[in-house]
């Protein structure tokens, strides 16, 4: 039996990747055309479409969630650990952008790795409340929608090369610490 190289399946998933973030579509004889590997090779990493989706999703949500407990591994606060994990993970566009279009989360498992993140986000942000970071009228369901969908935006301006990974975060902290007032309000 042929051992099969480990940095011969990291080629293929950083090519999915970044293919599938151009293409959604793509086809997996595309991707093994990017990766550099034949369809034998790509098909014994990953027999078919929904193992790689699958696989893609886990990968990419566990270097999310690594990526943003080393960055607030030294938060005094929770406010401080909202930015710097908001900066942490725009920086990993490519990872948010395949979670956010490709409907991983139909995959069971996958499914359910997501919605503990989103039950850890909301604990989060209940605790933020305790430190008066949030306003305590505000629903926990609707500060943690905000944050999702300004993160998303960020992941938008990077991936659209308007913003650097750190222009984008910055804005996006800005929008969910102050909100949109003006400097008179």
């Amino acid at each position: 039996m042929t051992k099969i190289r480990l940095d011969t399946r990291d080629a293929i998933i950083e090519a999915a990747f970044l293919l599938f973030a151009e293409q959604p579509t793509a086809s997996l004889g595309d991707l093994a055309k990017r990766a550099g590997v034949g369809r034998a090779t790509l098909h014994r990493h990953f027999p078919g479409r929904p193992e790689l989706m699958r696989a893609l999703a886990k990968i990419a949500m566990e270097e999310l969630d690594q990526a943003v407990k080393e960055a607030t591994a030294d938060a005094e606060t929770f406010e401080e650990g909202f930015r710097l994990a908001m900066h942490a993970s725009v920086a990993m566009a490519s990872r948010q952008w395949f979670l956010a279009h490709q409907g991983v989360d139909a995959d069971e498992e996958v499914g359910a790795i997501y919605q503990a993140s989103l039950k850890e986000l909301r604990e989060d942000i209940d605790k933020a409340k305790d430190e008066g970071f949030f306003d305590r009228s505000i629903p926990t369901a609707w500060i943690a929608e905000v944050h999702e969908n300004l993160t998303f935006a960020a992941w938008s301006l990077v991936r659209s090369g308007e913003a650097t990974p750190k222009q984008a975060a910055d804005l996006a902290w800005h929008t969910f610490s102050q909100g949109l007032k003006g400097p008179n309000r």
